[in-house]
């Protein structure tokens, strides 16, 4: 009998950091397995190191080819790269070596999802200096899924809970920011907002968007980017059908959507989307002086491959510490499974 569970890559990120230990911490949850087939991507002795850190009862099981790989519950299935020295690996450091083997694992991951061998991906956290240091000039993962699958037409979604931000700007700097809301922009982002929601099961979305300038510029007071472009972009978006109101203030857009208003929320920019969706996923414990849980899940969108991410780092300064949190990364395997049992439809 074929086995309908979606198989799901997952890259470990830098093996300097924490992914490898919330992959195991993630994969030591037995319903995992319920949902999906998953399968490490990256090296196994790192991964072994990982499950030696993470403390949990996982048997590790290194594999040429995702043919040889057998999913069962307690059992990790690593595509083994062999490209990490972990003799020489030093937990918490950015290293150009790290930032490789991570590079080469991402590579790997969607080299198997364009070519339909693994129905999903899923990141663990990079470091963006070691990226570079190893000669990847990417700004993120989501840059670098872009080029490899040749995509230009793209955005990131955030979820954490009911709570969903997507993005009509990412990684630039603020003084780009302006050049780059475009009414053509704005529109498909609320396109692939409403397309994503549909996936998840909301029939019906509501998406709210934010303006750009304080208080949405006020009528023009303070800016003109939104009568220029973000409304003529919700004006082509109703005339489609699609449900959307804005521009609004963003100090008043996010609690409304925490309150049930809408369902989705168009931010302009990368910390406009991103402070309200952390100020309610992550907790950080004032006593302890770390964080307590850092939860909520990156999907790229308007890729031809499903990439869904944790939304947090490398957090080098507990690595090897056996306290990172996979609140992230277990929420992130599930969006990423049921992703790809609905593109199955």
């Amino acid at each position: 009998m074929r086995d309908a569970r979606p198989i799901i890559a997952i890259t470990m990120g830098d093996p300097a950091g924490i992914g490898p230990e919330i992959a195991a911490k993630a994969l030591a949850q037995g319903e995992i397995f319920r949902i999906c087939r998953p399968l490490i991507v990256g090296d196994a002795e790192v991964m072994r190191q990982g499950i030696r850190i993470a403390h949990v009862g996982l048997n590790l099981r290194p594999v040429a080819q995702i043919e040889e790989a057998v999913f069962h519950e307690n059992g990790v299935n690593v595509l083994d790269l062999k490209n990490v020295d972990v003799a020489n690996l030093e937990l918490g450091r950015v290293c150009a070596a790290a930032g490789n083997a991570a590079f080469e694992a991402i590579e790997k991951a969607i080299e198997l999802a364009l070519d339909g061998r693994v129905d999903a991906t899923v990141t663990g956290p990079i470091h963006k200096e070691a990226l570079n240091a190893a000669g990847h000039k990417y700004a993120g993962h989501t840059e670098i899924f872009a080029r490899y699958t040749g995509t230009t037409d793209y955005a990131m979604l955030l979820v954490y809970g009911d709570l969903r931000v997507i993005h009509v700007t990412t990684h630039m700097p603020l003084q780009q920011v302006s050049e780059s809301i475009t009414s053509a922009r704005v529109l498909r982002v609320i396109e692939l907002a409403d397309a994503a929601c549909r996936l998840l099961g909301i029939r019906q979305p509501r998406i709210g968007v934010a303006g750009l300038n304080p208080h949405a510029s006020d009528g023009g007071l303070f800016g003109h980017e939104e009568q220029d472009q973000i409304v003529p972009a919700l004006e082509s978006a109703r005339s489609a059908g699609i449900n959307v109101e804005g521009p609004l203030p963003p100090d008043t857009l996010f609690p409304r959507a925490l309150g049930g208003r809408f369902d989705v929320c168009v931010a302009m920019y990368h910390d406009q989307g991103h402070i309200p969706l952390k100020m309610v996923g992550f907790r950080w414990d004032r006593g302890k002086g770390r964080w307590e849980s850092v939860n909520g899940v990156n999907i790229t969108l308007g890729l031809p491959i499903i990439r869904t991410s944790v939304d947090h780092g490398t957090a080098f300064d507990i690595a090897g510490k056996g306290i990172a949190s996979p609140d992230s990364m277990i929420p992130a395997i599930e969006y990423a499974a049921t992703l790809a049992r609905e593109r199955r439809r």
